[in-house]
């Protein structure tokens, strides 16, 4: 009986620990990148720019959504990062770069 349940579940959890260390990386590496270069401000304008790109990627899809900057698909409707994103609002890394000044 336990064992179904587990079967059952263990996917899902396993997906959103996936999910949660994807975004947790996108902000080490930003904070990396801001020591690294002791600039943070120009991350952020890229930041910023990349936000600002009306623009979908049309070769991009959910298997390789993970190997982008930010996320490559322009769902506008979802301004915070959700459970199932693999990618933090950029306003979300903005907000994490200004708070390292």
């Amino acid at each position: 009986m336990y064992g179904l349940i587990f079967l059952i579940l263990a996917p899902i959890f396993g997906k959103l620990i996936q999910l949660a260390v994807s975004r947790r990386r996108e902000f080490l590496a930003d904070a990396t990148s801001a020591k690294f270069t002791r600039n943070p401000d120009s991350l952020i304008s890229a930041l910023q720019k990349i936000s600002g790109d009306p623009n979908e990627l049309q070769s991009a899809n959910k298997s390789t959504a993970h190997m982008y900057i930010a996320s490559p698909f322009r769902d506008k409707k979802i301004e915070k990062s959700s459970i199932w994103s693999t990618h933090p609002s950029l306003d979300e890394r903005v907000e994490a770069l200004r708070n390292l000044k």
